[in-house]
Formats: C-alpha cells, sequence, structure tokens
C-alpha cells in the first residue's frame, strides 16, 4: 500500500510538471463594476474542463492547464464576456494569448498577442425579461384578416344605401338573386345535395339564355329597320 501511495505521489507530480497555472483578471467598469455584481461566475478553460474561481479584485487562477492550444472563457449568468485563445507551451514555461471569436479555425493562429495575464472585460447584460408590446392599431390593421373584416364590415353598412339608389329593375333583379342564393344555401345545409345542384344548374340555364335572348332582340330590330328601308 505504501509503494502504490508513493507511486500516485509520483504520477500527480509529474502531471504537474507537465501542467501550467494559468492567471488572468477581470476589469470592472460600468457594465459591471465588482464581484458582487458578478456574482457566481467563474473563469474556465475549454468548456469548463478545468476552471478557477474569481476573487474580488477580479483576478483568477486556473490551474493544470495542459501544452497546448485552449479556450479561456468566463461563465456568468447575468454577464457576457469575449473568449481568448490560450496557447500553453510548457518547454519555454511561457503562455500566449490571442482573440477568439467562436466559430473561426484554430489553425493558422491569429498574429496579433494580447498581454498575459489575460484582461477581459465585461461587455454586455444579458436580458431575460422582454416586456410585452403595447396596443398598436396601425399594426393591428396592417394584418390581412383584421382587413377582411373591416372591409366586409364596411360592406354591410354600405349596403342599404346602394340598394336604396339602385334602379327598380335592377333592384328586383337583385332580390330574385339573392331568393335563389338563399334556397341554394338552405339546400345545401338540409342535407338536399341534390336538389341544391339542381338549382344551381337551373340559375346557369337561365343567365345563359337571358344572355343569348339579348343579341338576338338586337338582330331582329335591325332587320326590322332593314325591311322598312326596303319598302320605301
Amino acid at each position: 500500500m505504501a509503494g502504490a501511495f508513493i507511486l500516485l505521489q509520483i504520477l500527480s507530480c509529474a502531471i504537474l510538471a507537465f501542467t501550467f497555472n494559468v492567471r488572468g483578471k477581470i476589469v470592472w467598469n460600468d457594465v459591471c463594476p465588482n464581484a458582487t455584481t458578478l456574482g457566481n461566475g467563474k473563469a474556465t478553460i475549454d468548456n469548463s474542463i478545468l476552471s478557477g474561481s474569481i476573487k474580488r479584485d477580479g483576478t483568477f487562477v486556473i490551474p493544470g492547464v495542459p501544452d497546448g492550444t485552449h479556450i479561456l472563457s468566463i461563465i456568468s449568468h447575468d454577464y457576457a464576456f469575449d473568449q481568448l485563445r490560450i496557447d500553453v507551451n510548457d518547454s519555454l514555461s511561457s503562455v500566449e494569448v490571442r482573440p477568439f471569436v467562436p466559430g473561426t479555425p484554430m489553425q493558422p493562429p491569429s498574429s496579433i498577442l494580447l498581454p498575459y495575464p489575460a484582461v477581459l472585460t465585461p461587455r454586455d447584460r444579458y436580458v431575460y425579461f422582454v416586456p410585452p408590446e403595447s396596443f398598436n392599431l396601425a399594426g393591428m390593421l396592417s394584418n390581412p384578416m383584421m382587413l377582411l373584416m373591416v372591409g366586409g364590415a364596411g360592406m354591410m353598412l354600405a349596403m342599404p344605401y346602394l340598394i336604396k339608389n339602385m334602379d327598380p329593375e335592377a333592384l328586383e333583379e337583385f332580390k330574385e338573386q339573392q331568393a335563389k342564393l338563399g334556397g341554394i344555401q338552405n339546400a345545401f345545409q338540409s342535407g338536399e345535395i341534390k336538389s341544391g345542384i339542381n338549382a344551381i344548374m337551373a340559375a346557369t340555364e337561365e343567365q345563359s339564355s337571358s344572355s343569348s335572348a339579348q343579341p338576338n332582340k338586337g338582330g331582329a330590330g335591325s332587320r326590322g329597320r332593314g325591311n322598312k328601308k326596303s319598302k320605301r
């Protein structure tokens, strides 16, 4: 047991010898003035694989960061921070800090070097509450369904005035058409589909016969006038 414990200590020391402590600091500003306002935030490496707590003065240390390229992030419930690229070179005992934009390729690295220890500032505050929209008459009237409803209501209000100013013959024809439409609707509503179809066919035949009768009358009149001229 003692030998296994000693071996474990040797392995842990060897692992620590090939890792690095990444240091950084949050510079408070008007967006987030202090650590109390920040709340339970923490500095993380590679999506919280490694993390370190943030002190009151804004400094943090992430221990045990291995050699290679990593992404440094600040996890906070209320505030947004930029991400940084961290290149750890254990052989040179150095850390290089570069800007990082999510979605950009890791290679080749950016030529812009930032100071180390890494410096981050709060960029913005998350807004979780969205106030409901107030009443907007113009927005309501721009809705197509509302326009149809308003147009239909306007036609209903204007219909009595239109009927009042119609010619007697046109009014009688309009009433006949309304009566036919009412009969067809009643037939379909009562389930008498056959009678409704017959009513539609009868109305269609009447319209076709009336349209064909009008040019015949004109032709007969022209022939009558032609006969009178020939008699003269």
